[in-house]
């Protein structure tokens, strides 16, 4: 079971959504059969079975195990994923790319960038498992707390300049076999619940 997947195409997306199959999944986080699954959500096997092959059918339940019991041979699907993320490449123009927007400061401007990352790392991961490659990428992540707006706009600004030279530095156009990359740096508030853990992980240590 891999960590984590990319759902590409409307069909394996709208299978996904679809409330009951999502429950399924839900409870094939760990390998169940049929009349094992339909104990637990007491359900009626049929209407299950017509699910479950959907479901695998579209790449979102995988086999583990055939096993034999009397006449019968009995499967054991999973979750082929622990987690699923859904590609808005299938949307198509109705999913505006960040360049039709002109405010960066904006949070529109940052959903539509975050997108587009999410359709190009799609295209890519698929190129990446056609040639046998690992698709090279990196994630920094972390968090502040600005005292103030000033504070934050300094901050802002000074990144900004960090970020200008580091550009100009290792930036190369016409070394052969260099390979372009698009950097993409997001500021977003962090969700109440966040701010109120971090506040109380600061007091306790304090």
């Amino acid at each position: 079971m891999s960590s984590i997947e990319l759902i590409q195409g409307h069909r394996p997306a709208a299978a996904l959504l679809h409330p009951l199959r999502r429950r399924i999944l839900e409870a094939l986080q760990e390998a169940d059969s049929a009349s094992g699954l339909a104990r637990r959500l007491d359900l009626p096997r049929q209407m299950l079975n017509y699910h479950l092959r959907t479901l695998e059918k579209e790449g979102l339940l995988e086999l583990v195990e055939e096993r034999r019991k009397g006449n019968c041979t009995e499967r054991l699907l999973r979750c082929s994923a622990r987690a699923f993320v859904i590609n808005p490449e299938p949307i198509g123009s109705l999913g505006v790319g960040a360049d039709a927007l002109t405010d960066r400061f904006s949070s529109s401007y940052l959903v539509a960038a975050a997108a587009r990352s999410i359709r190009d790392i799609g295209a890519l991961r698929g190129l990446a498992a056609k040639s046998g490659k690992r698709l090279a990428t990196f994630t920094l992540e972390g968090e502040i707390r600005f005292a103030s707006a000033a504070a934050r706009a300094a901050f802002l600004e000074e990144l900004s300049d960090r970020l200008r030279h580091l550009t100009a530095k290792y930036h190369e156009e016409k070394t052969p076999g260099g390979r372009r990359f698009r950097l993409l740096l997001v500021a977003h508030p962090s969700p109440p619940e966040s701010s109120s853990k971090g506040e109380a992980r600061h007091a306790q240590k304090s």
